[in-house]
């Protein structure tokens, strides 16, 4: 096992086991204050949380749905979720109707930037903590005076740079190559959109098709229609293809059959249990893992700290980066371990 790996999943381990032993420890009440008891000892105090993330439509929303739910009945929270629905005025009108009801805290993955500022800033004023997942809900310069605690989020630029790094040694450094976006209001995809061109603009020899990324706003039919059409406009076969999801790629890869592209190597970001299992069967070339259960679970043991022990917006860190491997069958280790890390049993990473 190369030394990168070993230390990641060594620092994977690590912070699994301490985070749910923190995540515990966190629970106990702060000096002076009762905590409940039953016959086996301490209870935890219930709370209320309220979780939005961009659309239970995506496999990776899903999962994140499943994750706070499994870990918030361990910790006793009382989760309501809020689709959002990809579309950023439905989240934002749901989130407006909530938020004059009683949360201990609420965690959000906002479908666009800046669409949640304003109900942030209204959950602000009643004193409840907001974390952010995922996607930046303002400006990391506006968290704090809009009423963010603290942004839990991958490294979007280092999942692409990854996964188009591989994709492009894999063809050699030359051809051309698709780029298949999500929301270009989402921060995210934004990240996304800049590690694809950090790598790119080191090989000359790559040409973009169609002259850049395509937004599809994370939508597999739109995905596919897109890519169906980049497709036929070209008469020599595409080399590659770099995509902002899973569910987009093997939604659109079919497209290949039949076609002068057949050949195409295919990478994306999500990593989990559809897209582990296109890279083991050769659908897909690679997949980057960004972490959902980890950064949902990760969102809710920060609001419990924050409710529980009573912690204020200052003693919370700006942003928690979450880490993630490339996974490729030139890892099978890495493989075989998220396909257990990521279960819906576990929801660890």
């Amino acid at each position: 096992m190369s030394a990168s790996r070993r230390e990641f999943l060594e620092t994977l381990s690590l912070g699994s086991a301490a985070g749910l032993s923190l995540g515990m420890l966190g629970c106990a009440q702060p000096s002076g204050a009762p905590a409940g008891t039953s016959g086996d000892g301490p209870t935890l105090r219930p709370l209320k949380a309220a979780f939005s993330n961009a659309g239970l439509q995506s496999t990776w929303c899903e999962l994140g749905k499943k994750t706070a739910e499994l870990w918030g009945q361990m910790l006793n929270i009382d989760i309501t979720w809020f689709d959002g629905e990809f579309d950023p005025e439905k989240q934002r009108n749901k989130i407006d109707a909530i938020v004059h009801r009683d949360w201990d805290f609420c965690c959000f993955q906002a479908v666009q930037i800046d669409s949640l500022a304003e109900p942030t800033r209204r959950l602000k004023e009643r004193g409840i903590p907001v974390i952010s997942m995922d996607t930046l809900l303002v400006d990391m310069d506006k968290m704090r005076e809009t009423g963010v605690w603290t942004e839990v989020t991958p490294d979007h630029v280092n999942m692409a740079e990854m996964a188009v790094g591989y994709l492009v040694e894999k063809i050699g450094g030359k051809g051309k190559m698709i780029h298949i976006g999500g929301l270009d209001g989402h921060s995210g995809a934004q990240g996304r959109r800049q590690g694809f061109e950090n790598i790119v603009k080191k090989f000359p020899e790559i040409e973009v098709v169609g002259g850049g990324v395509r937004w599809c706003d994370w939508k597999k039919e739109k995905a596919r229609n897109t890519f169906e059409s980049l497709l036929q406009q070209e008469t020599t076969p595409i080399a590659g293809a770099f995509f902002h999801s899973d569910d987009m790629a093997l939604a659109s890869v079919p497209a290949l059959k039949g076609t002068i592209h057949e050949k195409m190597l295919v990478a994306a970001v999500d990593g989990q249990k559809e897209g582990l299992d296109a890279v083991k069967n050769g659908v897909l070339a690679a997949t980057s893992v960004n972490p959902v259960c980890r950064i949902h679970r990760t969102a809710l043991f920060l609001g419990q700290f924050f409710a529980r022990n009573k912690e204020t917006m200052d003693q919370a860190p700006m942003e928690i980066i979450t880490p993630g491997p490339l996974v490729t069958l030139d890892s099978p280790r890495t493989l075989e371990a998220m396909y257990y890390l990521a279960d819906p049993t576990h929801c660890i990473v």
